[in-house]
């Protein structure tokens, strides 16, 4: 069955948001829409409209004029079974001692590593973006420096491959959230697959939102790989629920975005920033004070 997009964008989330809404009444009606903040400083958020019919490009001509909007792109996609595309394409991702597979290359894991096998699924971390390997970088190497954590938490943990690198450095259970259900159920399997049952569990919930994380607070180590409104939001809850001396690891941050995030866990408590850069993405670590 053929897909077809639409996508625009628009400055301000109420305008996107009333225009997505606006997209719902279309004939042939989309089989979803989103709404995303495009993360370059631009202030713009992209619509888009999901069809599996062709769309009406004069109705959405119209809707976008209306609105203030770029005019749509329209685009038909081939068929292609993506998670199987995605797994030919992925090949093993090495960060610190960590490797990163799929099941498709488990045959050829090399000795003396922390292998962790992540599938391609409908949750953010297989390692090869460099926010996640950023991340488990930076976790090797403060177990390297010999920080020892008793307390752990993953927040918006997508794949937990963070959360399960955490649980094979310190001998903890770490607490894994997401606001999505679908990456939670993903993240549980996840565990299953890599002999973690009982070191990580798996939680549904926005921020420390969660009675279980709110009890066991406070974190030696929080990680939060999410995007840079999100963490700056977080960041009071972060100087609540972190103990003094623990670290908060976080990524998602564009280069141009870090000064800003370092900055609100500054006026959070927050002191000491490790900065580290990988492509257009930084990965910062910083102390509560």
């Amino acid at each position: 069955m053929p897909t077809y997009t639409a996508l625009t964008h628009l400055p301000g989330r109420e305008a996107a948001e009333a225009l997505a809404e606006a997209c719902e009444d279309l004939t042939p009606e989309p089989v979803g829409t989103g709404v995303f903040e495009i993360e370059d400083g631009s202030q713009l958020w992209e619509v888009g409209a999901y069809f599996t019919e062709a769309p009406d490009e004069i109705a959405l001509a119209l809707l976008a004029a209306a609105h203030g909007a770029q005019p749509f792109t329209i685009s038909e996609l081939p068929e292609v079974d993506w998670v199987a595309h995605v797994r030919r394409e992925l090949t093993p991702v090495r960060a610190g001692r960590f490797h990163v597979h799929g099941s498709h290359d488990a045959d050829s894991v090399p000795e003396g590593v922390e292998a962790l096998c992540i599938e391609a699924a409908m949750a953010f971390g297989t390692g090869h973006h460099d926010t996640t390997k950023g991340c488990l970088e930076a976790l090797d190497r403060l177990e390297r420096e010999g920080f020892q954590a008793r307390r752990i938490a993953d927040i918006g943990c997508g794949t937990a491959v963070l959360a399960m690198a955490a649980a094979r450095l310190w001998p903890v259970t770490v607490l894994a959230s997401d606001i999505d259900p679908v990456a939670v159920d993903v993240a549980a399997a996840n565990v299953i697959a890599n002999g973690l049952l009982g070191r990580v569990e798996c939680l549904e919930a926005a921020g420390f939102d969660h009675p279980i994380l709110y009890q066991a607070a406070p974190y030696d180590l929080v990680l939060a790989n999410i995007l840079k409104q999100p963490l700056i939001d977080l960041a009071p809850d972060m100087a609540r629920h972190v103990a003094a001396g623990g670290r908060v690891v976080m990524s998602g941050i564009l280069t141009t975005q870090a000064d800003e995030v370092a900055a609100a866990y500054a006026k959070a408590g927050f002191v000491r920033p490790d900065r580290r850069d990988l492509g257009d993405w930084t990965t910062l670590v910083m102390t509560r004070g």
